[in-house]
């Protein structure tokens, strides 16, 4: 079983998931994609669900509601959620991919990963951030992205053992 970020939704407010929206219709009529039922569910359930979800545990949230998806279309669902900039696709070393809302707008956040349980528990250390540009500077290094990923065992694991 999967956890994802201590079990608490992933809370992004109205005017994040607007401009979400915006950016995906946008680029769904660049593409002259449609907007069939089956697709606005699996959107709605994506925005409105926890974080770091697979394909699986999405399938199994969107069949609550119409048990006629399949995994194809929550899959290509979200490979467009990918490619139009709305969600970005994760992996952390065990073989899934998972997916969370991306937004230009929102703060950069790093990962800290259960070896145990599958935990994912995201945190924000402006501390790691300036000392990540102080070293790029140092090396006359310009960085485009990075991702901080942090493995080990989780508070609740360590309880148990």
């Amino acid at each position: 079983m999967s956890a994802v970020g201590d079990l608490m939704p992933h809370v992004v407010d109205a005017p994040t998931i607007e401009r979400l929206r915006v950016r995906l219709n946008g680029y769904m009529a660049k593409k002259g994609l449609r907007s069939t039922a089956q697709r606005r569910l699996i959107i709605d359930t994506f925005f409105e669900g926890a974080s770091h979800r697979t394909i699986e545990e999405l399938l199994q949230e969107v069949r609550k509601q119409d048990r006629g998806v399949g995994y194809a279309t929550v899959y290509r669902t979200l490979k467009l959620l990918a490619e139009s900039g709305v969600a970005s696709e994760r992996r952390f070393g065990d073989g899934l991919s998972r997916y969370e809302l991306a937004d230009d707008a929102t703060a950069h956040h790093d990962h800290l990963i259960c070896v145990t349980c599958g935990t994912i528990t995201e945190f924000e250390e402006p501390r790691v951030e300036d000392l990540q540009d102080e070293i790029a500077r140092r090396h006359g290094f310009r960085v485009t992205s990075h991702k901080h990923e942090l493995y080990g065992v989780c508070r609740a694991c360590q309880a148990k053992a």
